[in-house]
């Protein structure tokens, strides 16, 4: 869209403590379903540069699946070591029953 966002899935698309991976700008992007709602965080652990979507997802957390650091999916926080520094977060819209987000630190 004109806006930056981009198209995740539809509403209902992503099953409840499950994920999908889109790229924004060359970003990847790893869009959450939760029972609350749809987050949206970059799939990279910060204590390695490799992805987390593989992990298990674990009440609001993802356990990324090399070393075991665990992320919050709300808000990108490391939760627990060897994980320091956040996870971008994404702003997430739904609209006309379609999930958007977008990466907004290039604005």
């Amino acid at each position: 869209t004109s806006d930056g966002f981009v198209t995740v899935a539809r509403v209902g698309e992503i099953a409840v403590d499950a994920v999908k991976v889109v790229y924004v700008d060359g970003v990847a992007v790893a869009v959450f379903r939760l029972a609350d709602g749809y987050y949206a965080i970059e799939d990279v652990c910060t204590h390695d540069g490799g992805q987390l979507t593989g992990g298990c997802i674990d009440g609001g957390e993802i356990i990324c699946p090399r070393h075991g650091a665990r992320f919050s999916l709300r808000t990108g926080d490391a939760l627990t070591a060897p994980a320091y520094e956040p996870t971008a977060a994404f702003p997430v819209r739904i609209e006309n029953g379609i999930v958007y987000t977008r990466d907004p630190r290039w604005d």
